[in-house]
Formats: C-alpha cells, structure tokens, sequence
C-alpha cells in the first residue's frame, strides 16, 4: 500500500512539474553596460505595469541581456523592460511623468499617449519559448 502511494505522488509530481515551462526574455539595443536591466512578467491587463507576477534585474553585457523565468503555468503573458542606467531600482521619469530611461514591452508594444496596452504586449506559451525584445525600437 506505502509502495502504490509513493508513486501514485510521484507521478502526481511528475505531471505538475512537465505541466511548467520556461520563458527565456532576450533583449538588444541597450545603449551602455551601465546598470541593469529589469525585467517584469505580468499575466492580466489589471496587474500589467503595476505589479509584476515575477520580476528580476539582469547584467547588460555588450548592449544585451538575457532574463529566464522558469516554472510557469502555460498560459498568457506580458513582458515589460526598462535601462535602470542609474541603479536606483526604478524607471526614472520627468517631471510630467514621461519616463527619462529607456524601456520597452513584448512584441514591441507602444503606447499612444500612455503606456503600452496589455492586449498589445501579450503573448501565449504552451512549450519552452523564447521572446526578444529591443529596447530601441
């Protein structure tokens, strides 16, 4: 009975863990190798640039950097970036509230006015997958 248990949970753990996959965030175009580059993953339009699911800061190495998320739900995601030049851990804005360092979102998302939409910068995986984004564009 112990033994039909065990690996009744095993495969139970096996099943929940090929139900994960993996996001790989590469992005281009950074200016200088100076400070970070900080990566938010959102998964709704009510949290997208407000509070990111999972969010990490990465070297910029020859004007590129690279983010991997692993253990995800397949599922719908939105990816946002920004140059934080200065170090100070946030995107740097003017005075009337444009921000004063570089940032971008996935698939090249732009906003008119504001910032870029959810419904623009979303995106789906099922399998491993790869997005790239550059900042400059």
């Amino acid at each position: 009975m112990k033994k039909s248990i065990l690996i009744a949970i095993l495969l139970m753990a096996g099943f929940a863990q090929a139900q994960n996959v993996k996001l790989t965030v590469e992005m281009s175009g950074f200016s200088s190798n100076d400070g970070k580059a900080k990566v938010g993953l959102y998964n709704s339009e009510g949290n997208f640039l407000k509070t990111p699911i999972k969010s990490m800061a990465v070297e910029i190495k020859d004007g590129k950097a690279k983010a991997i998320f692993e253990g995800l739900e397949k599922g719908e995601y939105a990816v946002s970036i920004y140059h934080d030049k200065n170090g100070n851990g946030v995107l740097d804005k003017n005075m009337m509230g444009i921000p004063s360092e570089p940032y971008a979102s996935s698939n090249g998302a732009k906003g008119f006015m504001g910032p870029p939409a959810y419904s623009d910068a979303k995106f789906s995986i099922q399998t491993n997958s790869i997005i790239k984004i550059n900042i400059n564009n």
